[in-house]
């Protein structure tokens, strides 16, 4: 095989005019071999030494390989290096290593394939494809985040279940969730917001004996590789290339329908574990003391930042320009609206963990030219206790998921004492923490439930976590989850009980829906969806994770309507969506007695220009409140829009019902929307 020395750019690999090159950093290796297998992946593999006088430029190690197949090469490396631990080294040349620009991963084939579970990955290309066919027509939804209502998803747990009624070969799939967009329309979200679909190793978790050896990772919050896209979710089994067709289909088909997508990103972490169990694919055998912050103070021991075993290099300028290569391959290649930024305030952290004022990668992401179009979302806090909510660095640019709104929204409705003050701050958009410099009430995500956590049926139906199937003892998952029962822990037939939980969720929802801010909603909350109080679920394939179309199509006249029909009331009002935050002469608080903190009501009119003002009330009283409806505006009157006491379709009335009079008798745990109109 005939070899040339090869360019140092751009690093991965890439065709050139005489052959394909290969580019790889590391700053500190001694040797690195170039692994090929042609076709097959039982064959031998072709091992090329690079010659660190001829193959190397700075920190940068390349080849070229002449007559190379321009696709079905699978590639990967081995790296030598000294084996000074306590200097940060972790090199073993018997590491086959993922190069960490690969654009495409090749591994198994089938998800949760316990048959391959400890199966190698390889990085691979394919220079034969073509250039994908985006459309004549084919244009970007560029929605407005103030417009946005996001829906946190799941690729394989939305279509995975037999319920789905699907093809078994693309349940699961990029294209399964293609299929179901039309439910997506029907409810009303305009934004995707896509749990990982970077590689990841879904059988981590079964590699050693361990109590979670009986889970798959379904989550994906543990990167292989940040620039492929998962490959087990390509239908019936095929592969990178065609995951990489079809993922591109899927937003194509997204966007066709008018629906961005988001990408959940995890840069804070990858799969390789800790020093104690270390599960070496790349990064660590590549350049250990580059790529991970490690403790100088003790032993070189890997920090754990992200509670995952590691911690991203963030800032390091070599980690970070990988960062920023990643995000605009998914802009470019991968036509993505944004990305939510997983456990965001690692990415604040310096080269030795400490927080940083201004962190270089934060900056560089807000500027960059190519992400300038992008949503950019931060979840602002980490495991290692630094809760930047309200103060994440953001350029006037980044917005947060906004912990505290969950918090305040979930007290309040649940009939927590001296909440009111907190709940009003929260619908309003939160100026308290996002009425600085230039940012807007959109840069606060508001939600109520997100993947981690209770659902909102178990929100309101469990007071303590259930998470036994994870094996862990009890011991994962967050314990405050200011959830109420309703009275009875768990599954009941009480009908009462059962109908005050139905009101609870419809109360939510109608204040993620009232709140100034960008609202987002977990799928299956649509439905009820159940994990039965577990609030940790990332291991379980199965109905816990999975989309039950059978519920939904069970209570598509009650729950779902009344999300679909409320998500469509505030995306027509735009006294929800202001750009700037409230003025006093937007809004008018019925209220003269805010320091009671047994007081539990709070009603409110938002007012428009046109006169179609709106009125809001919540009551999470556990007794009947009668509420002194305000005067219409003149030539209007009252129509009540929503009561969520009310049976469907009597709790949202999209037309309105008239004759509202000045008292209204609000039934406990309810909330009321009235319009004024002519």
């Amino acid at each position: 095989m005939k070899v040339l020395p090869g360019q140092p750019h751009p690093l991965g690999v890439s065709e050139v005019e005489n052959g394909t090159n290969f580019a790889i950093f590391s700053q500190s290796a001694t040797a690195v071999t170039l692994c090929l297998l042609l076709h097959e992946r039982d064959q031998e593999m072709i091992e090329l030494s690079l010659d660190a006088e001829v193959n190397k430029t700075g920190d940068i190690w390349h080849i070229c390989v002449q007559d190379l197949p321009r696709s079905n090469v699978l590639y990967v490396y081995r790296v030598n290096g000294p084996e000074d631990w306590h200097q940060g080294h972790r090199f073993d040349y018997g590491n086959l290593l993922l190069d960490p620009y690969a654009k495409l991963i090749e591994g198994r084939r089938v998800f949760g394939d316990a048959s391959d579970k400890m199966s190698n990955f390889f990085g691979t290309y394919d220079f034969d494809c073509l250039p994908f066919d985006w459309g004549e027509n084919y244009k970007l939804p560029n929605i407005h985040e103030k417009d946005l209502v996001i829906y946190e998803m799941n690729v394989r747990a939305f279509t995975a279940d037999e319920s789905s009624a699907m093809d078994p070969n693309i349940r699961g799939s990029y294209l399964g969730l293609i299929e179901k967009i039309p439910h997506l329309v029907e409810l009303g979200v305009n934004a995707v917001e896509l749990l990982p679909v970077f590689e990841f190793d879904e059988m981590e978790l079964q590699r050693r004996p361990n109590p979670r050896d009986h889970m798959i990772n379904t989550w994906g919050y543990s990167t292989t590789n940040f620039f492929a896209p998962m490959s087990r979710y390509a239908s019936n089994g095929g592969g990178p290339i065609n995951a990489s067709l079809e993922f591109k289909e899927m937003v194509k088909a997204l966007h066709s329908a008018g629906i961005e997508v988001i990408l959940d990103v995890v840069y804070n972490h990858t799969n390789e574990a800790d020093d104690e169990n270390p599960y070496t694919t790349s990064f660590r055998g590549i350049d250990n003391k580059v790529y991970y912050i490690v403790d100088f103070n003790n032993n070189a021991k890997l920090l754990n930042y992200s509670g995952c075993g590691n911690t991203l290099n963030c800032n390091h300028p070599v980690v970070m320009e990988l960062i920023l290569d990643s995000l605009r391959h998914w802009v470019t290649e991968y036509h993505v609206d944004g990305f939510r930024f997983d456990l965001a305030s690692v990415l604040c952290r310096g080269t030795d963990g400490s927080p940083l004022n201004s962190p270089p990668l934060i900056r560089e992401i807000a500027k960059d030219e190519i992400l300038s179009r992008c949503k950019i979302i931060a979840e602002p806090w980490d495991c290692g206790g630094l809760y930047l909510v309200g103060k994440f660095p953001n350029w006037d640019r980044w917005a947060e998921w906004n912990g505290i709104y969950r918090d305040d929204i979930r007290r309040f409705i649940k009939g927590d004492n001296s909440m009111k003050g907190s709940f009003a701050t929260r619908i309003a958009g939160s100026a308290d923490l996002y009425q600085v410099n230039k940012r807007k009430p959109c840069h606060g995500i508001n939600f109520v439930i997100a993947h981690d956590g209770f659902t909102l049926y178990d929100l309101v139906s469990y007071n303590f976590k259930h998470n036994d199937a994870n094996g862990e003892g009890g011991n994962d998952g967050c314990n405050d989850n200011f959830s109420w029962n309703c009275g009875f822990e768990g599954e009941t037939s009480d009908k009462d009980i059962k109908a005050l939980r139905l009101r609870q969720m419809k109360n939510f929802h109608v204040a993620l829906m009232v709140s100034q801010g960008t609202p987002m909603m977990l799928m299956g909350d649509e439905y009820g969806h159940t994990r039965y109080g577990n609030n940790n679920s990332y291991g379980h394939d199965n109905a816990l994770n999975h989309f039950q179309w059978g519920q939904l199509e069970d209570k598509k006249n009650n729950l779902f309507r009344f999300f679909s029909e409320m998500i469509k009331f505030r995306r027509s009002h735009n006294v929800f969506t202001r750009e700037n935050f409230i003025g006093k002469n937007e809004v008018t608080w019925h209220e003269d007695n805010w320091e009671n903190t047994e007081s539990k009501f709070l009603a409110f009119t938002l007012h428009e220009e046109n006169g179609g003002d709106l009125y809001v009330a919540f009551n999470a009283h556990d007794y009947f409140v009668k509420a002194a409806i305000p005067s219409p505006p003149q030539t209007r009157q009252w129509f009540r829009m929503v009561d969520t006491n009310l049976e469907s379709p009597s709790d949202l009335v999209p037309e309105g019902v008239p004759g509202v009079k000045e008292m209204y008798n609000m039934a406990p745990y309810s909330s009321i929307i009235l319009q004024a109109k002519p």
